[in-house]
């Protein structure tokens, strides 16, 4: 996670020169966010981001070696791994959700307009999803309904949460940001991190969008 500040390091992975240029014409153009590296396929990912040390990466979904998915899983299972928003050019992609349960903390269309690049770095930089309620269901309505062992072993992991971190739970699957859920809960900021640290530590997931499937998978949204 970034220091506030410091600026955004971002890396950017795409096998498509052009698309790595443009973006980083747009992310240059910040001043609170600094393009520290590239790289031209997901095998060049793990050197690159020991090298560069970013706080976000640029993931693009499909690259002729190793692609966005498989260098996602590699590198969320790393310690202090660096947050990833995937990159496709198209909304319905397969990929992207397997790519968010691997732990990449929500996706960016390739024509997205700069200033929601922008805002999508920033926001995941501090920890938080840059899925809309709406781009969520999109994707979970593009993947078939869970079968009932998968639906039972996520009912079983949330069962583990207290009513409180559950509540957290749900909105966090209504893609709430921390400040929304505050204002619905009734509880400071500070409060609502400290639920979402807990039940991310009790659920062993790493990020705010896997809570979110892992509530649909349970069949609760």
């Amino acid at each position: 996670m970034a220091d506030v500040n410091d600026p955004v390091r971002v890396l950017i992975v795409d096998d498509d020169a052009l698309v790595r240029a443009g973006l980083g014409m747009i992310l240059s153009a910040a001043p609170d966010i600094a393009v520290v590296g590239e790289a031209a396929d997901g095998a060049e990912v793990p050197g690159a981001v020991s090298r560069h040390e970013p706080d976000v990466v640029l993931m693009d979904i499909r690259m002729p070696r190793v692609d966005g998915l498989s260098a996602t899983e590699t590198l969320r299972a790393r310690p202090g791994a660096p947050e990833v928003i995937v990159l496709t050019t198209f909304d319905a992609d397969e990929f992207v959700l397997r790519a968010l349960r691997a732990g990449a903390s929500g996706f960016l269309l390739k024509d997205t307009p700069p200033a929601e690049i922008l805002r999508a770095v920033r926001r995941v930089s501090v920890g938080e999803a840059m899925l809309s309620p709406t781009v969520t269901r999109q994707l979970i309505a593009h993947v078939a309904a869970p079968a009932p062992p998968s639906r039972s072993r996520a009912t079983e992991r949330l069962d583990r949460l207290s009513e409180r971190e559950r509540d957290v739970a749900l909105a966090l699957a209504h893609g709430r940001s921390n400040a929304e859920i505050a204002g619905d809960l009734h509880m400071s900021i500070a409060t609502v991190k400290a639920h979402v640290s807990r039940l991310l530590i009790k659920l062993e997931l790493n990020n705010r969008v896997q809570v979110a499937i892992l509530v649909h998978d349970a069949g609760l949204v």
